[in-house]
């Protein structure tokens, strides 16, 4: 079993942002999208929060898919965030997504049971212990909402992480590979994750091998 190599929290310095941005995230970013609407039905009006958004392409996604979508898009990292409006005002969206920096380790006890829903792609990953942000994102869920969170999975050598970047990163610049490659192995195993939940608590829905590379963990709180 590779043994997992954390990355830092934040990408925020210039050449990381403009690396990540540029890279060709759109079948995933449309995937994560169109899942997340499957599971959970047509937007009704509320507000949804996606934690750790980056470069907000994925409210974008959902925001095109849905016109009742509603969301805040949050990050810590502020050169993320800067992106991410300029993307959101080219889009034509700055109306129904909102963009700020936030820190998904303190959030704000007002936001419990608040959002329609709470998404999350790839930032479990980033954090040294996710716990915390895992229980919180599920808090914030109001009543009938829905948690639909996915990241990478680590992979169980060195040769595997280099079979996925050279499947899905081959045509990217060597600093983009070395990102893909780092968050590899700084991912976490189903297993990882699964007793994470049930440690927590969370144990409802269902967490799958969503492809080769990621888990997704989908859950709907009672009414």
């Amino acid at each position: 079993m590779l043994e997992r190599t954390p990355e830092p929290e934040v990408m925020d310095t210039d050449e990381e942002v403009f690396t990540y941005d540029a890279m060709d995230h759109s079948k995933v970013n449309a995937r994560f999208a169109e899942d997340f609407l499957a599971f959970h039905g047509p937007c009704q009006g509320g507000e949804i929060l996606d934690v750790g958004t980056g470069t907000a392409l994925i409210p974008i996604e959902i925001a095109r898919r849905d016109s009742r979508a509603r969301i805040v898009a949050v990050d810590l990292a502020s050169r993320m965030i800067a992106r991410a409006r300029h993307h959101v005002e080219t889009a034509g969206l700055s109306s129904r997504i909102r963009c700020e920096v936030q820190d998904a380790k303190a959030f704000d006890q007002t936001q419990w049971r608040h959002y329609e829903a709470v998404i999350s792609n790839s930032i479990v990953h980033h954090l040294a212990d996710p716990r915390a942000v895992l229980a919180a994102m599920a808090g914030m869920v109001a009543p009938g909402g829905t948690l639909f969170v996915r990241d990478l999975v680590r992979p169980d050598s060195e040769e595997q992480v280099n079979d996925l970047v050279e499947t899905y990163a081959a045509d990217e610049p060597e600093f983009a590979r070395a990102l893909f490659g780092a968050s590899l192995r700084a991912a976490f195993t189903l297993a990882e994750i699964d007793a994470m939940r049930r440690e927590l608590g969370l144990t409802g829905g269902t967490l799958v091998m969503s492809s080769d590379r990621h888990w997704t963990w989908s859950w709907r709180r009672d009414p």
